[in-house]
């Protein structure tokens, strides 16, 4: 029953999450991109409001004073509010190319499973902007999602195509996983919740201005998208972010990471029951080798290799 309820929660935020490419692309039929961001991540923002108040409020206002003497890092709500700017900024970059290349593509499958690869690129990002060393699992990973994009992108009439869709979607996933990096260098001088409340606002706010400047916004078009706004505002921002939190402090986070890998499995199915995605067989085998990639990628097989080698000695 312990292992029951995280796993629910994970399942139920992957679905929250799956589902919101097709109202990504339901979206991008009746509005701009920096319109639906704006809208969107500021309802989100909003919607966080009470849930940051609940849980974090008091621990805010009560924080004790960090002392010089000591060393450790702390949390801090200076550092909470500049570290959400700055990561707010690297997630309307990443948003932006995802709600174009959704755009373009017209398919939530696609748009999930191309976004998805950020868990396969992270450890390899790490390793060439940080040295740090990288499984052997990650290698493997990304040898499949590799194999899986180019079955992707094989059409249903057997042409190859790697579009401005699927290249705009590829960049995203890359500014997700420098999102993930940046976010790890601030996570234990935070407030979590807080935290996801000022990127949120801020990436909500520079979508606004952009699409100020850059589209032409209409009442009439943000109502005719009301229902995808709202979706991606408050149940894929607001719900499935309290969802999350709440979930991984039941959980390990390398089970909570392969549970999330099923938001690009609930991407296709939601594409399939509510959207018009036209995945090529072999593209549906792409999705799978993907999937396979990104769950390898995320088990540590270097940890049961060494134990395998001490038991044979």
């Amino acid at each position: 029953m312990k292992k029951a309820l995280p796993t629910l929660l994970l399942l139920l935020t992957s679905m929250i999450w799956g589902f919101a490419f097709v109202a990504q692309v339901e979206g991008s039929a009746h509005i701009d991109t920096f319109t639906f961001n704006g809208v969107r991540f500021l309802i989100g923002a909003f919607s966080l409001i009470p849930v940051v108040a609940l849980v974090e409020g008091k621990k805010i206002k009560h924080a004790p004073r960090p002392s010089q003497a000591d060393n450790q890092p702390k949390v801090s709500l200076k550092t909470t509010v500049l570290a959400g700017i700055l990561v707010g900024g690297i997630l309307f970059a990443a948003s932006t190319l995802q709600q174009y290349g959704a755009q373009i593509t017209q398919s939530a499958g696609i748009s999930g499973f191309i976004t998805g690869l950020y868990t396969v690129l992270t450890p390899i990002m790490c390793f060439f902007i940080f040295r740090k060393s990288v499984s052997i699992s990650s290698w493997i990973g990304a040898f499949f999602a590799v194999i899986g994009l180019f079955l992707l992108c094989v059409k249903i009439d057997g042409s190859f195509h790697f579009g401005i869709g699927e290249c705009l979607l590829l960049t995203c996933s890359v500014f997700f996983a420098t999102h993930i990096i940046v976010v790890d260098l601030f996570t234990d001088r935070i407030y979590p919740l807080m935290f996801s409340l000022v990127q949120f606002l801020t990436c909500g706010v520079i979508s606004t201005v952009c699409a100020l400047i850059f589209e032409n916004i209409s009442l009439e078009s943000i109502l005719n998208a009301k229902g995808a706004i709202l979706y991606c505002g408050i149940l894929s921002v607001g719900v499935a972010y309290t969802l999350q939190t709440v979930a991984q402090q039941m959980s390990t986070p390398t089970y909570a990471a392969i549970l999330f890998s099923t938001e690009s499995v609930f991407s296709v199915i939601g594409g399939v029951i509510f959207g018009n995605d036209t995945i090529s067989l072999v593209g549906y085998i792409g999705c799978l080798v993907i999937f396979a990639g990104i769950v390898i990628s995320q088990t540590n097989l270097d940890a049961r290799l060494l134990s395998r080698k001490k038991t044979n000695k």
